[in-house]
């Protein structure tokens, strides 16, 4: 009750402040309009730039090597960058900059963040950056249209860049920057070793799942990391409601989301399957474990492939190799994994070149297949353009890939096969609440007492996520 209470409290602080700022409407919530580009683009000012992120020192590093280039480009455009701790804190800090205009020019984001910054109208829709003909003058004697070419929009991979438009109101928010999926680790050594096939399907994982346990009985066959990413992707694979931007936005109690609950409840209590929160810790621990209880399969964040590696001996071998494989779906021809990652956002100025200049970094970092290439090769993270696949830089390093010494360039290949399936959901404050309660709502459903009826427990479970969400 406490935790609750103090949420309403920060949740009413956050909304106050906001509602405070000018041009907000009487609900606190500012009109979102899209940016108007200036007639003549980018004038060649000179401009300063802040972008917050979070990434590390070998990251950073190659970020800085690519600001250099953009700079011979754009001398008169000075970026800086702020490494702010966590996601969270990127958004905790910026959400308390708004509220005096003292946020920085461009973050990194996630979808949830975009839409509690749109409280306050403060992130650029960038539509109107995006379709730009203008032509802008470099200090190369070259020239660049502001806007985005078609070949440049095609090249995105679809999903990644649809998550920009997730808001309710038809309007480009974001650009993807770094991303990951899910993915199927599997103990390639124990798969062959028994003739295991590897699971397309849940009912193949099931069956496969049941043989494990014939074979192991101490085991529990499978851990999966995200219990919300497990329920959401669900939805997605059975065409169900889980949330909607606009609207009614819970829309997650249903019978065919119940139905599929029901079913991995059987699972838990088969022994088949455990979680992140169930077992108390990322599920990698029991997928490399090397004595008692074990798993033989784990579904994980794709950008996490070392941590599903086991450790190495002396002579750098590994206790098996692993197999990295697509998660289960549903319906081969209904395939949907979940866009992960961050984005990046460029916010409102009184300055309109500010924006402008901002747009032509993010820009220059989203469309460039060497950076692209270079970041996602020393981040473990999918590159969000299709065309990096044929860099030589990265393609030399998918070339690379095993389940040993090499796993981030197998996760990678895997991911790039799946483009067409990337999926995002709605985005709008609240939609992080419905991710925490979708999450809460399978480990309740897989661990509960029933009370000797399956049906109604599960039926009031979800009417109770529905109303913390509501709440």
């Amino acid at each position: 009750m406490k935790r609750r209470i103090l949420a309403l409290i920060m949740a009413v602080s956050m909304l106050a402040v906001f509602a405070l700022l000018p041009s907000c409407s009487s609900s606190g919530k500012k009109s979102k309009v899209l940016f108007e580009v200036p007639a003549e683009g980018y004038d060649g000012s000179d401009v300063n730039i802040v972008f917050y992120h979070t990434m590390g020192q070998n990251l950073s590093s190659v970020l800085d090597a690519y600001i250099e280039e953009f700079n011979k480009l754009y001398p008169k455009i000075h970026v800086t960058w702020t490494q702010v701790g966590g996601y969270d804190d990127v958004r905790d800090q910026i959400s308390t900059e708004i509220s005096v205009g003292g946020q920085p020019n461009i973050a990194y984001c996630y979808p949830d963040h975009v839409a509690l910054y749109n409280l306050a109208g403060a992130v650029a829709a960038i539509d109107n950056l995006i379709d730009s003909t203008i032509t802008v003058k470099r200090a190369d004697d070259t020239t660049e249209v502001l806007g985005l070419t078609t070949e440049q929009k095609n090249d995105f991979i679809e999903g990644f860049y649809n998550e920009g438009k997730q808001f309710g109101d038809g309007l480009m928010y974001t650009l993807p920057f770094s991303k990951s999926t899910e993915v199927l680790y599997y103990n390639k050594t124990f798969f062959d070793e028994n003739n295991l096939k590897v699971p397309t399907t849940w009912d193949e994982l099931e069956q496969v799942c049941a043989r494990i346990k014939e074979i192991d009985p101490e085991s529990i066959p499978l851990g999966y990391d995200s219990e919300a990413n497990w329920f959401i992707t669900m939805t997605e694979q059975l065409g169900s409601d889980y949330t909607s931007a606009s609207g009614d936005h819970y829309l997650f109690n249903n019978e065919t989301n119940r139905e599929f609950v029901k079913q991995f409840r059987s699972w838990y209590q088969k022994g088949y399957v455990t979680t992140q929160n169930i077992y108390g810790a990322y599920t990698s621990g029991l997928f490399k474990a090397e004595s008692g209880t074990r798993s033989y399969m784990s579904i994980g964040s794709s950008a996490g492939a070392t941590h599903q590696r086991p450790d190495a001996d002396e002579n750098g071998n590994y206790m098996f190799d692993v197999g990295i494989a697509p998660i289960p779906q549903k319906n081969a021809n209904n395939r949907k994994v979940i866009s992960q990652g961050p984005s990046v956002c460029i916010f409102n100025k009184t300055n309109p070149q500010e924006v402008v200049a901002s747009w032509l970094f993010v820009k220059f970092l989203t469309t460039s297949v060497e950076f692209q290439a270079e970041f996602s090769t020393a981040s473990g993270y999918v590159p969000v353009l299709k065309s990096v696949a044929n860099n030589p830089v990265y393609s030399a390093f998918v070339s690379r890939a095993n389940g040993g010494a090499y796993i981030s360039a197998l996760s990678a290949k895997v991911c790039l096969e799946q483009e067409d399936a990337y999926y995002t959901s709605p985005a709008f404050n609240g939609s992080s609440k419905a991710r925490e309660q979708v999450g809460a709502l399978l480990v309740k459903c897989l661990t509960g007492d029933d009370g000797g009826n399956v049906d109604a427990f599960i039926k009031k479970a979800f009417e109770d996520a529905i109303n913390e969400c509501e709440y």
